[in-house]
């Protein structure tokens, strides 16, 4: 009798629903000297499985099949079409070497897959091309470009979730619709009374606490305590839900027509305002993006209003940060508003401030700067880079449902008719030209962090202390570039292999010519990178934008927005041209009306939810990396990313209001709300 040779396969399957299969598998091994023969896999071996469990198969044959360099596994079809997921395989030779091949994809249909081992890739040192060739062939038919809008970073051509491919749907447990989360979170709150009076006004300021009966926390209680405070004003362009809008101020625009003589006042150093300019203590947010635009107009019942206001702010002796001029339009002839005005004036001003501030935050902060341009990487990455090559492997666990949730809020959040048009000056057409408008200006240089604040004036901790979005920002993106840069060395020996990279230099121009492309042409996105440090660092904007950048603009949004006064959506009259028109009368006419405003409040507390399951930063349960140097490389990553957090812990011990948004225990990896 002919000795046999025993291969055991262990297949793992997923946590997810339906991650067993009443249909069938054959898998075959493919070594490096010859092929097992099919092995069928049957709905009694399915049967065995649990979620997450692992169930094995002894494949016998009569000679040594070499290396193992695939495992290849199609799919049948019994009655109708079942659904599998397979985490990973694990191939266990004669000799007892241990081969683990990664998969973590759905199967379905007739479908056939070779997964590859686990050690990574570059396309220029690996002897199977024709099957990477085969591979980004087959994904660049899934993953198509698409110009959702003229102007627009590109997005997936799919018109709804159920058109992704399958590997980037939501799982079953997790879906995303807007509208309906939204009505859920307005009756959680309460708030369906107000829903019935849908346009009309509030009393008194006062009244927006009805809101708050059940949905107050920490931060959004102090808020609504201390909201009228020039400085609380001022902190949140520190460390609020949009703190990238402040920059220093070494020279006025032309068409501020601030004096002198007008902020003299709110001065507390001795000097002139020519002098705390240079002195380096004046800042400004400028909301010039909201110019010309058309407010919403979707609602015939209700005129609404934009305003693109200029608002000075001053470093005093204390180093607070306070609002010492407001101009609410552009013209040379405007009025230019100040704390030692009427107290209602000042009141409007500040809040046609926080209501452009709103604004500018959903659309350009948010939704362009992470969510979109996460979108370019993550297709980007799966058209050009093969599922060994180690840059796939870095990235995938920053784009797990990117494109899913942008494809929900395109289709029920910024759609027409759509929830963000219930409630925002900027819906309608507003929504489109200004993502146009920003993605005009939008620069790869911007989206580098240290970079970010540097061109901001706003880098110096000396100079600008307690700003807690950049300290913490600057901690946790050195710890990511890290991270990136050891694993660069680990697979790229020099910059010459950079160079020689194909695929990932396919990658960055995809990005540039095709998902960038309605980018300004100096934007410098990069159509070719040369060193090593040149790839850490495009990887470490792609992960940091994904992480990092999306949970500190976006989790704060029920802390900073839900009081309406705070941050108004909306404005129902035009902004004061004059002084000595603004009473409380007037400025509840000017706020977001009952219906508006539960709009709003429902839709801020519903994105600013951790999902279920959420995996936070360098959190990784599926084994893309199975080489020792990378596993190490992560548990370094893990250990400074608990030293931040530790070193945010500590701080925010002492402070009256924590600023936690960027404490990696609470950045998800990915954009996936």
């Amino acid at each position: 009798m002919s000795r046999m040779f025993t291969y055991t396969v262990s297949v793992t399957t997923g946590n997810q629903e339906f991650a067993g299969t009443n249909d069938y598998i054959y898998l075959t091994l493919v070594g490096s000297e010859r092929c097992s023969d099919q092995t069928l896999l049957d709905k009694s071996f399915f049967d065995r499985f649990a979620r997450g469990s692992v169930v094995s198969v002894d494949l016998n044959v009569k000679e040594i099949l070499g290396d193992i360099v695939l495992v290849k596994l199609k799919k049948g079809k019994f009655l109708i079409n079942d659904l599998w997921y397979c985490r990973c395989i694990n191939v266990t030779t004669p000799s007892g070497e241990h081969v683990e091949f990664p998969c973590y994809r759905w199967m379905a249909n007739e479908q056939e897959v070779f997964l590859r081992d686990g050690k990574g890739r570059l396309p220029q040192d690996d002897n199977m091309k024709e099957n990477r060739h085969m591979e980004l062939e087959s994904r660049q038919r899934l993953f198509r470009w698409k110009e959702w809008r003229t102007g627009f970073p590109l997005s997936i051509d799919a018109s709804t979730g159920t058109e992704l491919p399958l590997d980037i749907q939501f799982e079953t447990a997790k879906t995303v619709d807007f509208s309906l989360n939204f009505l859920e979170a307005i009756a959680n709150l309460g708030l369906n009374r107000f829903m019935k009076l849908f346009q009309s006004s509030w009393t008194d300021i006062e009244d927006f606490r009805k809101i708050f009966v059940k949905i107050k926390n920490t931060v959004s209680d102090h808020v609504m305590q201390n909201w009228n405070k020039d400085l609380m004003f001022g902190y949140q362009f520190l460390n609020g839900c949009n703190p990238v809008m402040i920059s220093k101020c070494m020279n006025l625009p032309d068409n501020f027509a601030v004096t002198q003589e007008m902020v003299e006042r709110s001065l507390d150093r001795g000097l002139t305002l020519q002098e705390e300019l240079k002195e380096g203590n004046i800042y400004i947010a400028d909301y010039a993006i909201l110019e010309g635009l058309k407010p919403n107009a979707t609602d015939p019942d209700t005129q609404q209003y934009l305003a693109a206001p200029f608002c000075l702010l001053y470093k005093n002796s204390q180093n607070e940060i306070l609002p010492i001029a407001i101009q609410l339009s552009r013209q040379t002839t405007a009025e230019v508003f100040l704390p030692s005005d009427d107290q209602y004036e000042w009141m409007l001003a500040k809040m046609w401030v926080k209501c452009s501030d709103f604004n500018v935050h959903q659309l350009v902060t948010h939704f362009l700067r992470t969510h979109l341009t996460s979108e370019v990487f993550a297709i980007a990455m799966y058209r050009q880079l093969s599922a060994v090559h180690p840059i796939y492997k870095l990235l995938i666990p920053h784009v797990r449902y990117t494109i899913a949730v942008n494809i929900a809020a395109r289709e029920k959040l910024f759609c027409e008719s759509g929830v963000f048009e219930k409630s925002n000056s900027t819906g309608g057409t507003a929504i489109y030209e200004m993502i146009r408008k920003a993605t005009r200006s939008l620069t790869y240089k911007s989206m580098c962090f240290p970079e970010s604040v540097k061109a901001r004036g706003v880098d110096n901790k000396d100079e600008l202390p307690n700003y807690y979005y950049r300290d913490d920002g600057m901690m946790v993106w050195e710890a990511v570039r890290s991270f990136v840069s050891d694993v660069v060395r680990i697979y790229y020996s020099s910059d010459e292999s950079v160079q020689e990279d194909e695929e990932i230099q396919a990658f960055v121009q995809d990005v540039c010519f095709s998902g960038m492309k309605n980018c300004p042409q100096n934007g410098e996105f990069p159509e070719f990178l040369k060193t090593r440090e040149q790839l850490v660092e495009y990887m470490t904007v792609v992960i940091f934008t994904a992480s990092a950048q999306h949970a500190a603009v976006n989790f704060g949004q029920f802390d900073w927005f839900a009081w309406v006064p705070n941050s108004p959506s909306t404005m129902r009259k035009p902004p004061p041209t004059q002084k000595g028109q603004v009473d409380m009368k007037y400025i509840m006419e000017s706020l977001p009306d009952r219906g508006r405003a539960s709009w709003h409040v429902g839709g801020v507390w519903a994105l600013s939810q951790f999902q279920d399951g959420e995996l936070f930063l360098g959190v990784y349960p599926d084994n893309y990396f199975t080489e020792q140097p990378v596993i190490e490389a992560t548990t370094t990553f893990r250990k400074k990313l608990i030293e931040v957090t530790n070193i945010i812990k500590s701080r925010n011990e002492k402070l009256k209001l924590p600023y936690w948004y960027l404490s990696p225990d609470r950045i998800p990896n990915s954009v996936a709300i």
